[in-house]
């Protein structure tokens, strides 16, 4: 019988292609997927991994393993899945990823919300971008993540992912409080055409959303952190879009307004659709969409 947590190190070291990539997706030591992999062989009876120069390369037999086991975690997961439905209880582990600002905003108030109801769920959460997130919940590392887009740049989600919208989140523009426009409750952005911007760094999403949505913007600074992003503003440095989730602590010396049209991200949650009914998933999307209420 092929062990399913050795497989999914298998599916790893191929996702990434290398022990030390497998061990950094799965939360692991370099040492526990090399453990595993010789496991793994000794099962099977072949070799799975040779060495490449200085790294390793899976051989024929693996890469064949690899394929099959994706089916064979899938099937798995369906069982579990239906047992766990059958039983009812919100129990296990669970692994959820977040962008950063979700990790700050909902995080926090939806994992008491598991403790207290169901202390029986362990759930670990990790800081992930949508592009490292979503991945690795179709390759059954992840089974929760949650990710962004914008309603005119929707983010395709790997095949066999499901997802479900948590909250349209806001954003306004952060100003100094001693800018000219800084008493206004609402401007339109072509109000700030002559402004210095603080944005985020190149290969962000939000960078390329910013870029699209102020073309003409002269970003002057950038940071991934709003906290640092707002301290910027509150020095005078130039003004920023940010979002309103997650945002606080606002420095004393920061006004807000609102934007005309207001820009819009959607915050959702993707899951394996095979596993959509599990009542973990579901308790735990439940708890994320309460802490996302205003």
């Amino acid at each position: 019988m092929l062990n399913l947590e050795r497989l999914r190190v298998l599916r790893a070291v191929a996702a990434t292609g290398s022990v030390r990539g497998a061990a950094a997706t799965l939360h692991v030591t370099t040492s526990a997927v090399s453990q595993q992999m010789g496991r793994l062989e000794r099962e099977i009876g072949q070799r799975l991994v040779e060495r490449n120069g200085r790294g390793i390369r899976l051989t024929d037999a693996a890469l064949l393993l690899s394929e099959h086991a994706g089916a064979l975690l899938a099937q798995a997961e369906a069982v579990e899945t239906d047992l766990a439905r059958y039983r009812g209880a919100v129990v296990g582990e669970l692994r959820l990823a977040a962008f950063a600002t979700a990790a700050r905003g909902l995080l926090p108030a939806a994992l008491r919300a598991l403790h207290d109801r169901y202390p029986a769920l362990r759930v670990h959460t990790a800081e992930q971008e949508p592009d490292v997130a979503l991945p690795a919940v179709a390759a059954g590392d992840l089974d929760l993540a949650i990710a962004q887009d914008w309603p005119e740049s929707p983010l395709a989600v790997p095949d066999g992912l499901g997802r479900t919208g948590l909250v349209d989140d806001v954003f306004d523009v952060a100003l100094p409080a001693q800018h000219p426009l800084a008493d206004r409750p609402a401007l339109d952005l072509a109000e700030l055409a002559d402004a210095d911007w603080i944005g985020w760094p190149a290969g962000q999403l939000c960078h390329d959303w910013l870029r699209r949505t102020v073309p003409d913007a002269e970003v002057r600074h950038t940071a991934g952190e709003h906290a640092t992003q707002l301290a910027f503003v509150a020095a005078g440095h130039g003004v920023a879009l940010l979002p309103r989730l997650g945002r606080d602590p606002v420095p004393a010396g920061v006004r807000f307004a609102a934007v005309r049209p207001a820009p819009v991200r959607r915050i959702f949650a993707a899951w394996r659709s095979a596993a959509a009914r599990q009542p973990a998933i579901r308790a735990t999307f439940a708890a994320l969409r309460a802490a996302a209420r205003p």
